[in-house]
């Protein structure tokens, strides 16, 4: 597209008749959520009957339409989507479709071994402030180089576990013994991967099965532009792009560069580069194995270097939750949208046995303080009423000095949570950062307000000081 999306520029396309068919008001706020990712060009009703509008429409799904082509890899409930990127820093505009991670298994494992690694991989889940991690895809390597094992290995992980698959050979004979298993091809796997040597024969693979396609050169990103146009001149569309990993010594940034500068050239709409990235972090093991803790610590800062430097998918071996859980917590962090603070909802919690007597406590809906207060209760096995007040997502000190947590606020949520009726006593814990509003809150919900430590860590020793005295 010629024109940078803009709120304007989609809304001139739109039919403005104000007609709320797309569940929205009016034809503005309809382009916002375009704008926003929130809304698709089908839900706008009238730019779909008739011609009136057939070239508006065209020109619109081109307008939004992402630089970098977002593809779609596997079926069902677990299907992952990668690309879709449309700035090259976050504090831009929200990052979509966070990196996936996939979990490579060989076909020279034995039957137990690759069991062992699908199954931890589809089960692996992680609740980090209300959020689910997860890893997302198996890539099945031929390490053996023999279809008949290959396409073994392949139908035993396609059997084991529903995650999408990356089948890993540079023979078009091995991929294409695993694809003639309908377990397999059924499932939409992405081949890997299509070089200089082998580009036809996988490329009529990828056709036939209706793959996504990998396409991959080693340090040469002229070359890995040529492959891809040959592979888009077949008439195929889904395209990932590996410009090879090189994870010695100091040609890491290379490797690093190569990303950057594909990454800017799609987002610039350079011809042949508009797709998104896959690097394998797991390549370290070749290298250095003999410490495996140290090639797992090694594969983690790797892995993510690597995020941080826009690969859309990365392959890792180990299977160290150590090793893991960093990198999938910085995804994490990085797919967060900026511009709101990561929040939970506001309510009423209980925590243990409570009765008639259980202290009544209060914090903010910032997810990271509502989990700290919330582990510290647990941790202490307490037995009482949490109060989360609506603050926007932010913390307790920030929420009181920009107006957001306030008595008003902290009122109408202890009329909606109906905590009167649960307790007999009308007594509430606020926070230590929270002591100026103690008279304001007293005034407004009657309660008697008690200033509580300013680290929930203490709420235990606090509460057996305090609240037992009353």
């Amino acid at each position: 597209m010629s024109e940078k999306a803009s709120l304007l520029s989609i809304y001139k396309l739109l039919p403005q008749t104000n007609c709320g068919e797309c569940g929205e008001a009016n034809c503005m706020a309809y382009a916002s959520k375009l704008l926003e990712r929130q809304k698709n060009p089908e839900d706008c009703k009238p730019m779909f009957k008739g011609t009136k509008y057939k070239k508006n429409l065209i020109k619109l799904i081109e307008l939004i339409s992402p630089p970098i082509r977002e593809i779609l890899i596997g079926i069902g409930e677990t299907t992952v989507k990668i690309g879709g990127k449309e700035v090259l820093y976050r504090h831009q505009l929200t990052f979509h479709n966070p990196t996936v991670i996939a979990i490579d298994v060989s076909d020279t494992m034995n039957a137990e071994e690759i069991r062992s690694r699908c199954i931890f991989t589809e089960k692996f889940s992680i609740i980090k402030m209300g959020e689910e991690l997860k890893l997302n895809m198996i890539a099945i390597r031929s390490a053996s180089g023999d279809p008949e094992r290959f396409a073994s290995c392949a139908k035993l992980v396609s059997e084991i576990c529903r995650l999408p698959l990356i089948l890993c050979s540079l023979d078009s004979n091995v991929l294409k013994a695993a694809l003639e298993i309908e377990s397999v091809s059924v499932q939409r796997p992405l081949l890997y991967a299509a070089n200089k040597d082998n580009w036809m024969e996988l490329g009529e693979l990828a056709k036939r099965y209706n793959c996504p396609i990998v396409a991959s050169s080693h340090n040469n990103l002229d070359m890995l532009i040529s492959i891809v146009s040959t592979l888009e001149s077949m008439g195929i569309r889904d395209i990932v792009l590996d410009p090879g990993a090189l994870l010695e010594g100091g040609q890491i940034k290379d490797t690093i560069n190569n990303l950057v500068m594909l990454r800017r050239a799609g987002l610039n709409k350079v011809k042949s580069t508009r797709y998104p990235l896959l690097c394998i972090p797991a390549a370290v093991w070749a290298i250095e194995n003999n410490d495996k803790a140290l090639t797992s610590y090694r594969e983690s800062i790797i892995a993510s270097l690597l995020i941080n430097k826009f690969a859309d998918i990365i392959i890792m071996h180990t299977l160290d939750m150590w090793a893991l859980l960093p990198v999938i917590t910085l995804k994490y962090g990085i797919y967060t949208d900026p511009r709101k603070p990561v929040s939970v909802d506001a309510g009423l919690t209980q925590f243990g046995i409570v009765d008639e007597k259980s202290p009544v406590l209060l914090t903010t809906n910032f997810a990271l303080t509502y989990y700290t207060v919330a582990n510290d209760i647990e941790a202490s096995k307490l037995n009482c009423f949490l109060i989360t007040a609506d603050t926007g997502g932010l913390a307790v000190e920030v929420g009181v000095a920009g107006g957001q947590l306030t008595a008003a606020g902290i009122n109408e949520i202890m009329k909606s949570s109906d905590v009167t009726s649960k307790v007999k006593h009308k007594r509430i814990v606020i926070p230590g950062r929270a002591a100026r509003l103690k008279g304001e809150i007293e005034d407004v919900t009657g309660w008697e307000v008690m200033i509580g430590p300013q680290d929930s860590s203490e709420i235990k020793t606090f509460l057996t000081k305090h609240w037992e005295e009353k």
